[in-house]
């Protein structure tokens, strides 16, 4: 259970002053609201300000229990690591906190809907081994993800967006310099996560790493590279996926080659047709993808592999691979002029 889920647990038999003064406690929820627990720990209802206020103008009755005021038709969904929760029907019936219930109907997590995009359920790798000598000499004693943006590190980004849409498992695949992106964000806990860190020996490539994770829980893998900067909707990708029965999903944004002359469709020496300045589009990888956890059956243990090599072989073994676009940005964080570019992008950003 997440700190502050215990502060918006009341006992059924508290009084409403009680309720009032534990409401006025409660900080980062968008909403003032606690759950009723009844006699065994279990959620019987919920209450907010607005039920006190009613009750107050009602009765004055300020001793009056919550139980009494609470709404115990409230709405929850039961808890389930594996399940996708479309939480756009809550936004709907403006939901604001969604509380999420084990069997027992004890609180397990709460989901704050003004805060949390989606709740995917996907753990992720970061691939953050690089050396990054392109940025060299800013990396010379930083790793590349290390490096702001802002007033944070481009992986902390990567890493509250991913919070964003529910995924509490990360793992890291670190090697160079890596000690300071594990001694920044150790375990995970402060940002209410799981971070774990995995050490390549040796360079592995962008999908070796994923053999090195003794056991994944989700039955599909977020794997993305740590010096993105993007908004990409990690929830359509995944439905993308999905709704395909896909095998792998990859983000994409789009890259366009505008050709500055005529263009000739030619059979031999005879012009048969010919285009003035066409335009190119073509999807390119933006190192972002969602995979079915069997996949991993397919990397070789202990040597240089690349997801790109692990698209060519499900291709090549007749298994479906599709793709997302990404409709917002997208930067490569390769190169000083795209690090430049971010830097100056991210003062727009909110």
């Amino acid at each position: 259970m997440m700190k502050h889920q215990n502060r918006i647990l009341i006992s059924k038999s508290a009084t409403i002053v009680q309720a009032l003064i534990q409401l006025s406690q409660i900080q980062n929820l968008s909403r003032l609201i606690l759950f009723v627990q009844g006699d065994n720990g279990e959620v019987i209802g919920s209450i907010t300000d607005g039920d006190i206020r009613r009750s107050i103008i009602k009765d004055r009755d300020l001793n009056k229990k919550v139980v009494e005021v609470c709404n115990q038709s409230f709405v929850y969904k039961e808890s389930s690591d594996s399940s996708f929760y479309d939480l756009e029907v809550y936004r709907k019936e403006d939901i604001k906190v969604l509380p999420l219930l084990n069997e027992k109907k004890e609180l397990v997590e709460i989901i704050d809907l003004d805060k949390v995009q989606a709740r995917l359920p996907l753990e992720c790798m970061i691939m953050a081994g690089g050396r990054g000598k392109r940025l060299s000499p800013l990396t010379d004693t930083i790793p590349k993800p290390m490096l702001l943006l802002g007033d944070i590190p481009i992986i902390e980004r990567n890493i509250n967006r991913l919070i964003k849409f529910g995924i509490k498992k990360i793992f890291i695949s670190l090697k160079y310099l890596g000690k300071q992106i594990e001694f920044y964000f150790g375990d995970g806990s402060e940002k209410g996560i799981d971070i774990e860190y995995i050490w390549e020996n040796e360079p592995l490539g962008t999908a070796g790493a994923l053999k090195l994770v003794s056991k994944f829980d989700s039955d599909h893998i977020l794997l993305m590279n740590s010096d993105l900067l993007t908004d990409v909707d990690f929830e359509s990708l995944y439905l993308k996926m999905l709704n395909e029965r896909a095998d792998m999903a990859v983000a994409t944004t789009e890259y366009k080659v505008e050709i500055p002359y005529a263009i000739l469709n030619t059979d031999g020496n005879q012009v048969n047709s010919f285009k003035e300045k066409p335009t190119f589009r073509y999807q390119s990888n933006a190192g972002i993808y969602v995979l079915k956890k069997s996949l991993i059956d397919l990397i070789p243990s202990n040597t240089f592999y690349d997801i790109t090599d692990l698209m060519e072989q499900l291709i090549s073994n007749g298994g479906k691979l599709v793709y997302d676009q990404i409709i917002g940005y997208w930067i490569d964080i390769g190169m000083p002029a795209d690090y430049e570019q971010a830097k100056e992008l991210i003062k727009h950003i909110k």
